[in-house]
């Protein structure tokens, strides 16, 4: 493993803690209900933090954007459009489910799918007989790793009450719940789409004299502004739904710590898309499977760090223990599969 791709896994890593811990900040939200901190996370993290960034770290930014053909704008557009449905119907799901089954569902697809789709469709002439391997075999060990991960959460959860869990979601249609989280699955990693394959923009941005670890910043603002509209608008209607629009006259400290969750999350994608450079050609397919399991391991840990753990049965331990020891290896695996 060379040095960069090395220097990719760490930047990746800081992401995953990054976003791993993005949404902490909503618990110390004390006047605002989530429509309220959703929105204004929302228009820092899709709007405001990428066109800053944009502009600050993109030479030429305008003159690139009025460069290039709308057609090469499509594709990151849309795939932002589709990520942002996800995001809604992550939250849907998780309340159908709960957390740990429409977790496990919808980043595990999520994981499955964000990388190995931009591996066969965009960056197929660049994988060799080994590589191709060892990817395979980490996202089969990252898949087992969400899996007991989950199973463990579950467990802590309910305190082994699981089957009374699962008969109350068949009465309220599991069937129906589940499918929902499998659509969030596939939809989720088209944040992922609309980056890889909106590296047009990202080349072209070289041409213009930027640097490879710059240029990604010119794919963000497209891809995120289309992610934008959705939930904006989804969080717009529940403000008139819960008449909540007050609210924003209160809660000055909470407009803080939406401001802080869209600063962290921004942070992550940045970094994602830096490390996917030093990552290699299939930076875009081996930097999202890791960014997954590092968030994951970042969740999880955070739990345990902050006593959610304490009263868990050694069933739930030993199935948490085992699912963190296979994203670790699924991480060397992947990383492995970077050369």
């Amino acid at each position: 493993m060379t040095g960069t791709v090395l220097e990719g896994v760490g930047l990746t890593l800081i992401a995953g803690l990054m976003a791993g811990n993005c949404m902490l900040p909503m618990k110390f939200a004390r006047r605002w209900k989530w429509e309220n901190v959703w929105l204004v996370f929302s228009i820092v993290s899709l709007l405001l933090l990428p066109w800053a960034l944009g502009f600050a770290l993109v030479h030429r930014l305008l003159e690139l954007y009025r460069m290039v053909s709308v057609g090469l704008m499509y594709a990151p557009l849309l795939f932002g459009a589709g990520w942002g449905v996800a995001q809604i119907l992550f939250g849907i799901s998780v309340r159908r489910l709960g957390m740990s089954v429409g977790y496990a569902i919808i980043v595990g697809l999520g994981a499955v799918f964000g990388t190995l789709v931009p591996l066969f469709v965009g960056q197929s002439r660049f994988i060799s007989r080994t590589s191709l391997v060892e990817i395979l075999a980490g996202v089969v060990v990252m898949v087992m790793g969400i899996v007991l991960t989950a199973q463990g959460g579950q467990l802590r959860e309910h305190g082994g009450g699981g089957a009374r869990t699962v008969e109350h979601l068949h009465q309220q249609g599991y069937l129906a719940a589940v499918l929902l989280a499998v659509l969030c699955g596939v939809m989720a990693p088209m944040l992922n789409y609309g980056f890889a394959f909106g590296q047009g923009l990202a080349l072209m941005a070289v041409q213009l004299g930027n640097s490879t670890t710059r240029a990604g910043y010119a794919v963000w603002p497209i891809v995120l502004l289309g992610g934008l509209v959705p939930n904006v608008a989804y969080s717009v209607y529940l403000i008139q739904k819960n008449k909540s629009w007050a609210a924003f006259g209160e809660g000055g400290p909470d407009a803080m710590w939406a401001t802080l969750m869209g600063m962290l999350w921004v942070g992550a994608m940045s970094l994602y898309g830096v490390a996917a450079v030093y990552l290699g050609p299939l930076g875009t397919s081996i930097g999202w499977g890791l960014l997954q399991i590092f968030m994951i391991m970042t969740a999880t840990m955070s739990g345990v760090l902050t006593g959610e753990w304490k009263s868990a049965s050694r069933k739930a331990v030993m199935l948490m223990s085992a699912g963190m020891a296979g994203l670790i290896g699924a991480t060397v695996l992947l990383s492995a599969g970077s050369h």
